[in-house]
């Protein structure tokens, strides 16, 4: 495993823990808090790819704890708090990466799974919010993963979409009601290639349609989301709460039309 992990913040001593941390832009966040001197502690349902993730970590000098597990389970996240508060007797950072889809009203999503991807991506967040909430250290920050698709859609992801609303909505209603204690703030990505955590090659796989639906003339990358996630865990912005962070190379701001930037309507 070759992460690309790049030193720019000092979180010397902090304690971050991430939901979701074994893949995609939580592995990318896993690494760099550790890298910048954090201990992580990191919860995943991918055992495998988190025990990798966490010698990755150790191999670079840095402290971490893996535990794997389904935060859809109340009992989960409680021996998850426990273990790590039992280490290190805090948590500083927050971040609340995990969700997935199981798609939508197109394709059959029943109660069960749409229920299952809101309690991964919406009450996860909430519960571990309030297990966590009396052990904060000073400047604490809370840093939920939302998405562009909390504002618009594809068909058929009714699932998503709804968590990701949802984690939006609640990141203004924790700022409130933890005022004084810890910042809460989201950030929204885009279209990120999770790829550019190991293949240096991916940005030529992408065509130039890909790259000019976004004014930036790329997609985007893991470190595009770890920039800003760990920009909001600074005390040196301890002014911002309650505020969400589009990153998205300007992709929602865009509008094109059959025939704009590589795109062409061929029917549906």
């Amino acid at each position: 495993m070759n992460l690309k992990w790049g030193v720019w913040m000092n979180f010397a001593d902090k304690i971050c823990v991430i939901t979701g941390g074994a893949n995609g832009i939580g592995l990318c966040l896993v690494g760099e808090f550790a890298k910048n001197g954090a201990k992580v502690a990191f919860i995943d349902l991918d055992q495998a790819s988190g025990e990798r993730a966490l010698a990755e970590v150790q191999k670079n000098g840095g402290e971490g704890l893996f535990y794997a597990g389904d935060i859809s389970e109340k009992d989960i996240l409680e021996k998850f708090v426990k273990q790590v508060i039992d280490r290190y007797g805090r948590v500083d950072y927050l971040i609340n990466n995990a969700c997935l889809s199981r798609k939508g009203i197109l394709s059959g999503c029943g109660y069960d799974d749409f229920n299952y991807v809101l309690k991964v991506g919406v009450t996860a967040p909430y519960m571990l919010a309030k297990l966590f909430q009396n052990h904060f250290g000073k400047d604490g920050a809370i840093v939920n993963i939302s998405s562009t698709r909390s504002s618009m859609s594809q068909r058929d992801t009714e699932s998503y979409t709804a968590a990701k609303g949802g984690i939006t909505t609640l990141t203004h209603a924790l700022a409130i009601s933890l005022a004084g204690k810890v910042r809460v703030n989201s950030v929204s990505p885009g279209w990120i290639d999770v790829r550019a955590n190991f293949d240096s090659d991916y940005e030529n796989q992408h065509s130039a349609a890909d790259k000019y639906q976004h004014p930036v003339r790329r997609v985007g990358r893991p470190m595009d989301i770890a920039r800003a996630v760990m920009f909001l865990c600074d005390e040196d912005n301890g002014f911002i709460t309650g505020e969400n962070i589009t990153v998205d190379g300007g992709m929602t701001k865009q509008m094109i039309y059959s025939g704009d930037l590589g795109w062409n309507y061929s029917g549906s």
